[in-house]
């Protein structure tokens, strides 16, 4: 029995990186997908067919995270296409780096609007559905900077603490009604973006690191499995950091 045999799971941002390492873990485990992306171009179809290929049953949908109206849009399509939603993993997000000092209000407000208003999107709209089924999983991407802060990202920070008050506050309102809320804060993860880094800053990056290297998006995605799963039917409110042991 694969861990996720029958689950309907939505996931947002995932043409790409560590959303798409979620959901090719999640088809793997036996899941039907929906994932979110800005726009479903030839990238966002090429993982619509990998997944696929796992025999599971596949949408890809185009939605801006930030808009209220696009997210309870989406959620009534999920819902339209499969009759339930049992697992929501808040992933899309974005990085507008620099100075405190230097930040202008837009590098602030679109930061905090694809990271943490997404997931209020997101979580707004799936409450009613999965309290009506009584069960119900809510994933919400943070960072280990989201817990200790990190110097020239304070609205990425920001975002990612925000994400985990919200995951928190999320369980403690919906775990009467059988509805579990986590948070996964990754490390320094090899990905398209990270991966264009000059190698001495990886090597360094590394160096701080107990495991000394980088983590992978199939590393943050295996931990989202379990928190998916029945296997962690007994865990919420909690944050968990995939990150080697940079931050403890």
């Amino acid at each position: 029995m694969k861990l996720l045999e029958g689950k309907i799971a939505l996931i947002t941002g995932a043409a790409r990186g560590i959303g798409k390492a979620i959901a090719l873990k999640y088809a793997s485990e036996g899941a039907n997908i929906a994932f979110t992306d800005l726009v479903i171009d030839e990238n966002a179809l090429n993982t619509k067919k990998e997944l696929e290929a796992f025999g599971v049953k596949v949408i890809a949908i185009a939605s801006n995270a930030a808009s209220f109206d696009e997210s309870h849009n989406v959620v009534e399509q999920v819902v339209k296409e499969f009759g339930k939603l049992d697992i929501l993993v808040n992933n899309a997000g974005i990085t507008k780096d620099g100075l405190m000092m230097r930040m202008n209000e837009q590098q602030w407000d679109a930061v905090i609007n694809v990271n943490l208003k997404s997931a209020f999107n997101f979580v707004h709209a799936v409450t009613p559905v999965m309290m009506r089924q009584k069960s119900g999983c809510i994933i919400n991407m943070s960072s280990v900077v989201g817990v200790s802060g990190n110097a020239g990202q304070a609205n990425y920070s920001a975002s990612k603490a925000g994400m985990i008050g919200l995951a928190k506050s999320i369980a403690q309102e919906l775990g009467s009604r059988g509805i579990r809320a986590n948070a996964v804060a990754p490390g320094f993860i090899i990905t398209e973006m990270t991966g264009k880094l000059p190698e001495d800053v990886k090597k360094q990056w590394a160096e701080q690191i107990p495991l000394r290297r980088g983590g992978t998006p199939e590393d943050v995605a295996n931990v989202c499995t379990f928190l998916a799963s029945d296997l962690a039917s007994y865990v919420t409110g909690q944050v968990i950091s995939v990150c080697g042991g940079m931050k403890m």
